[in-house]
């Protein structure tokens, strides 16, 4: 019976030298799309449901089929470390994780800039530089572990870069307009989809409110 070649699922399958302190460390670095993905937006819908972050989950989904696409057309092949990492049946350009996280930073801090989001005004320049920092040690990891070349990952930063402004600018300038219908469609109210980018410091709001409600409970009862 011929034996069936195995291939691995690259969403997780990150590879280091052993013995390479650096190198394990940067192996984790190179999983923050996937913590983001995984545990961040999805999160954010369970107990959130802000349409700017549905939005900005939607633009980085459709970063990453642009992502593919490209590869697929330009067909340039990672570095020769990818015999060791077993990843040479894909494309090395552009890097797909500096894309995405480029993206998401830029992204980010656009929001911050236009003071959106729960982080409050004082703590949105820690918030910058925590998803800068991210992003180049992301796409530091890629080259570090053998991956990608300093090319590949300086274009996935590039795409990254425009792309995640881009969108920005399509969300907040034509989508936005739409934000007050979402909310007030049937879809809307079932998922109590919401927008509160109007707020300026969402965190403060909310936990002013909650405990206005407490206390009204406590004298109701």
């Amino acid at each position: 019976m011929t034996a069936v070649p195995l291939k691995a699922v690259t969403l997780t399958h990150v590879r280091y030298q052993k013995g390479d302190q650096l190198g394990h460390f940067l192996a984790w670095v190179s999983l923050i799309p996937v913590f983001i993905s995984l545990g961040g937006f999805v999160s954010h819908f369970i107990f959130r449901r802000e349409l700017q972050g549905f939005f900005f989950a939607i633009g980085l989904i459709i970063s990453q089929f642009i992502n593919e696409f490209i590869k697929r057309n330009v067909q340039q092949a990672r570095p020769e470390t990818c015999l060791l990492l077993e990843m040479c049946d894909s494309h090395g350009w552009p890097s797909s994780h500096s894309q995405y996280m480029f993206f998401f930073a830029v992204y980010f801090s656009l929001l911050n800039c236009k003071g959106i989001g729960p982080w409050g005004i004082k703590n949105r320049w820690f918030m910058n530089v925590l998803h800068w920092s991210l992003a180049v040690l992301t796409m530091y990891s890629r080259v570090y572990l053998g991956y990608h070349t300093l090319a590949q990952v300086f274009a996935g930063a590039t795409l990254g870069i425009l792309f995640g402004a881009a969108w920005f600018w399509v969300v907040n300038s034509v989508f936005f307009c739409y934000f007050p219908a979402i909310e007030a469609s049937s879809l809307g109210r079932y998922f109590c989809l919401k927008d509160t980018s109007h707020i300026p410091d969402v965190l403060k709001f909310e936990y002013d409110n909650a405990r206005a409600a407490r206390n009204k409970a406590c004298k109701t009862n």
